[in-house]
């Protein structure tokens, strides 16, 4: 759901090839651009590719830092839509070694660990169906890049084996895009279950919630701040007649269209709410950095075609825009560690030509 990797036309998917490194070699030819770091990327250090083909997401931390949870899709290993995965991380220059941990039925997104590092939550559609749920015949709508709301996700917990323990949410519609705050306790989630896509917080030990935000349009993708003051998320806010129609059609369809987006933050109980960016496009993949103040995101207002995608920082009151991340196809999903040394993320590069999207991680120079 949270993925923005098809919005890449072909022709840049075609990239020119070297060859496929090893996870620790860093290459640095002038003669290609298919490489794991670019010159101007002075914020990555020891860069790691952590997995080598298919589609690779939404990548994140264990609260110890030692692990992280993914999403993974590849047909040629009859992994037909996005599975669960985790690994622990490895030292640099040792081979990632992860697992699946969802069942394998359905489609997953979302993955997060908890506190204890004995669990985890995602959200999936296995109650829905085993098979994976249809894709969205994207002809139908102009072949406007377009989001399915599937109504069959719902949040689960299971233990680090893959045992489902839990369900967390049982409303019907969709359900999903599930972190956790600081301290464990809350889980920040979308949903769409009172007509309208917006943020809920739950308490995770009495199941109790609260819905955070109001406004119409597409509220997704949000995370606690470090500190656990603050919360940070995309938005879309249709604002023409023709804007909201378009808007409230693709949503009776259980349907969005995430090209026009925004980074906004807020206090963790909903008020106080800011927008942050205001560049156009598509502005996602949000996060505070580890001081809670500054905020890192994925971005492609710079280019009109709407590609490529790169990270970028900025201040709360977005000041100080600085571009950190060059590769000429798709970086996205930014994380820090809790401990602010290391980032991951998830690119396009060093995909010998492909389409296949990985995960990266290095360490943070400021």
């Amino acid at each position: 759901m949270r993925k923005l990797i098809y919005l890449l036309p072909l022709a840049l998917l075609i990239l020119v090839s070297a060859f496929r490194n090893s996870p620790f070699t860093i290459h640095h030819s002038p003669l290609t651009e298919d490489t794991l770091h670019y010159a101007d990327e002075k914020h990555f250090k020891n860069i790691q590719q952590l997995t080598f083909g298919g589609d690779n997401a939404e990548a994140y931390f264990s609260f110890d830092g030692k692990w992280i949870i993914f999403q993974r899709t590849n047909p040629k290993e009859g992994i037909m839509c996005d599975e669960m995965f985790i690994g622990k991380i490895p030292k640099f220059g040792e081979q990632f070694i992860y697992k699946k941990i969802s069942s394998g039925k359905g489609r997953t997104t979302c993955g997060a660990f908890m506190k204890d590092g004995k669990h985890i939550i995602y959200a999936s559609t296995h109650l829905g169906a085993d098979t994976c749920p249809p894709v969205p015949d994207r002809k139908k709508y102009g072949n406007k890049y377009i989001w399915p709301l599937y109504d069959s996700y719902d949040i689960f917990m299971a233990d680090i084996n893959g045992k489902i323990v839990k369900q967390l949410t049982k409303s019907k519609g969709y359900d999903a895009e599930a972190t956790l705050s600081p301290d464990g306790k809350k889980m920040i989630y979308t949903s769409d279950k009172y007509g309208d896509i917006d943020l809920y917080v739950m308490d995770l030990k009495t199941g109790k919630e609260k819905r955070i935000t109001n406004t119409l349009g597409y509220d997704g993708g949000a995370w606690f701040s470090p500190d656990g003051k603050k919360i940070i998320w995309r938005a879309s806010r249709p604002s023409t007649p023709e804007e909201i129609k378009e808007y409230k059609d693709l949503l009776a369809e259980n349907l969005v269209a995430p090209t026009h987006m925004e980074v906004y933050i807020a206090n963790a109980d909903g008020t106080n709410v800011k927008q942050v960016t205001n560049f156009g496009q598509a502005n996602w993949a949000p996060a505070y950095m580890p001081d809670s103040k500054r905020i890192i995101f994925a971005s492609n207002h710079e280019y009109k075609r709407g590609f490529p995608f790169n990270l970028y920082t900025i201040n709360e009151d977005g000041s100080n825009l600085q571009k950190i991340s060059r590769d000429k196809g798709f970086d996205a999903f930014p994380m820090f560690s809790p401990d602010g040394k290391k980032i991951i993320f998830c690119s396009n590069r060093n995909n010998g030509g492909t389409r296949d999207t990985n995960v990266f991680i290095a360490d943070w120079v400021e």
